[in-house]
């Protein structure tokens, strides 16, 4: 109301200038056009600061529900009805399925979205200014965002009885190893919210019994670690590695198998030998592994003339560990790297040299990176925050520098990395210290990760024109995007045809997958549950039987896993009101008003004879 006295008063004033205190002629002639004017001035300055012309009005809440597959994860149909009875009890005029995606219709007779995502609910809701009941059963995968809800939004949590049961959570394997590799498998066990009883977890190999556990009874959505060690024996080839959990009484059948890709290889795509294991020596291996996901082996010298395998720990040969340098298309030597002899002619393929100084130095803190074939990689570093690290003498068989560090922040600069690119790659790095990066974490090991991983993938990239795109990960969920990443350093698109085991007719789809940034990383939809085998098609090989053809494991969505819910029932929001009054530019009419009064005074000031 006092924005109203104020534009009221402001536009009678005006008027009252331009007629009383500026016009010296008129007199009580001008009456009746100062009226018109001063009305006019009043409905202006309402369009113009948009003032309420109104009360405020209730708005009708939306009914949303929670279409998302946790709701059958219990075996609970009654739960179900529950929640599409409630969202029909609140009388809006459109109900809104919330899962994978937001959309209006009718409930669905089986819940099956593959995530609860708030996010598209929260921005209908803000842009339509009405509040929301969301009826859910509390298993939300962004709750925070329903506190941006409006005013007058509430959460309506349906909860069933608690049955007891396990979930394989998580699972962690490498995703290429080398026939008769000895492998670590992590797998995470949780249960539901009475529980778990006692079971066995199995993995097999192409259905082939690989490695076995006991697993304990678990409290109300407990989680446990569990670590075995397989030998992974057979042919070459994309193997199917299936982890199968085994415990009686189990509400859920559906989260009781995850499965993974395994590519098992003849022999090693890369080999990283340490002469001085550290943590130097162990980060960057895992980064190796982690980057380039070929079968790498790695073997480190615990005494003179004593060599043990990395995982496994079983002795082998110093002769054995030579062979394996010298056929390596990519060989990483830490440590003497003239152990073996000189390795640039004991090696054949790529090769990276990581020499420590043999003596306790300054601290070099890394300043910047030159021009180099590493340069658009390394772009962004945050130099000014890393670790300082020990360097050495790099020589001066080189052709270009990748890093540069300086003493104490001073002006003694020397080269962290070297390398050249002709008549094959070879990478230097005379440091020591780098693992410091990589445990203080944060944007610190990012770095870390980040430079190992521009190195490993430079070297390979002659080799990389061999490969096809390939799934970043062992194995996703359905919901989840797939990862990719590019074959070739030239490639900046993939065709991927996908064949679904088992499906109905054999159906075949064709992804598209473009690869952006220094990354080469591309992403492709969520695809549903199940084993896909995969077809990459390359420039002059249209039909679809290119080499390296494999497989994708895409596993039961994230919604069958136990979880405690994240939501509570209770209002929620308080970033605007439920309801607004009716707006002066929403008004056509005032519009047509505000020129009829000034078309009406412009009349009647010419027939008194003012201009």
């Amino acid at each position: 109301m006092l924005i109203w006295l104020l534009a009221v008063s402001g536009a009678w004033a005006l008027a009252f200038a331009q007629y009383r205190l500026l016009s010296a002629s008129g007199g009580p002639r001008a009456t009746v056009p100062f009226a018109l004017r001063g009305t006019a001035l009043t409905v202006i300055l309402a369009l113009l600061f948009d003032l309420p012309i109104g009360t405020a009005r209730h708005a009708v809440p939306y009914a949303a529900l929670d279409v998302s597959a946790s709701w059958r994860a219990t075996g609970d149909s009654a739960l179900w009805q529950r929640a599409v009875s409630s969202a029909d009890s609140v009388g809006g005029d459109t109900l809104l399925l919330v899962g994978d995606s937001l959309r209006s219709g009718k409930a669905p007779i089986a819940p099956a979205d593959a995530a609860t995502r708030t996010a598209p609910l929260v921005e209908r809701a803000i842009g339509s200014g009405r509040p929301v009941v969301f009826i859910t059963d509390g298993q939300v995968d962004d709750p925070e965002r329903l506190a941006e809800l409006p005013s007058g939004s509430r959460v309506v949590l349906i909860e069933g009885i608690p049955k007891r049961d396990a979930a394989i959570t998580s699972m962690d394997t490498p995703s290429a190893v080398v026939s008769g590799d000895t492998i670590a498998l992590l797998a995470v066990i949780a249960a539901g919210g009475a529980g778990a009883g006692a079971g066995t977890l199995d993995f097999t190999l192409d259905g082939v019994p690989l490695a076995g556990a006991k697993v304990d009874s678990l409290a109300p959505f407990a989680e446990r670690e569990l670590r075995l060690r397989a030998v992974v024996v057979g042919a070459p080839g994309v193997r199917l590695l299936r982890a199968v959990l085994h415990t009686t009484p189990d509400a859920t059948a559906a989260n009781d198998t995850l499965f993974a890709v395994l590519d098992v290889a003849r022999g090693a795509s890369a080999v990283f030998v340490s002469t001085a294991p550290d943590l130097d020596a162990r980060y960057a291996l895992d980064v190796l592994r982690g980057t380039l996901a070929v079968p790498t082996r790695g073997y480190f010298r615990v005494a003179p003339g004593q060599w043990r395998t990395d995982g496994a720990m079983s002795p082998i040969g110093e002769a054995d560990v030579r062979r394996a340098l010298a056929d390596a298309p990519l060989a990483v030597i830490h440590g003497d790297t003239g152990l073996f002899g000189p390795p640039r002619g004991l090696t054949r393929g790529a090769l990276t040299l990581i020499a420590p100084p043999t003596q306790k130095g300054d601290d070099y803190y890394v300043t910047s990176a030159p021009p180099s074939p590493l340069a658009a990689a390394l772009a962004g570093m945050p130099w000014d925050s890393l670790s300082p690290v020990e360097i050495g003498s790099p020589g001066s068989d080189h052709e270009w520098i990748a890093v540069n560090a300086r003493r104490g922040r001073r002006f003694d600069e020397r080269p962290l990395i070297v390398g050249t690119s002709h008549p094959r790659r070879i990478v230097v790095v005379p440091a020591t210290g780098l693992w410091r990066w990589k445990f203080r974490g944060g944007r610190s090991a990012e770095s870390f990760t980040t430079l190992w991983g521009s190195i490993f993938d430079w070297m390979t990239g002659d080799a990389h024109d061999v490969r096809l795109a390939r799934p970043t990960a062992a194995w996703v969920r359905a919901g989840e995007p797939v990862r990719w990443r590019r074959g070739s350093a030239r490639d900046s698109m993939a065709t991927i045809i996908l064949r679904r085991r088992g499906a109905v007719g054999s159906r075949i789809d064709t992804l598209m997958v473009r690869f952006t940034g220094e990354s080469g990383i591309g992403e492709s939809a969520p695809l549903p549950a199940g084993i896909y085998e995969t077809h990459i098609l390359q420039a002059g090989n249209e039909t679809g039987n290119a080499p390296g053809d494999g497989l994708l494991a895409v596993n039961a969505s994230a919604e069958w896993l136990p979880r405690r819910p994240t939501v509570r029932s209770g209002a929620v929001g308080a970033a605007a009101p439920s309801g607004r009054a009716p707006r002066a530019r929403t008004a056509w009419w005032l519009f047509a008003i505000a020129i009829g009064l000034l078309c009406a005074e412009w009349l009647t000031r010419r027939q008194i004879g003012l201009r």
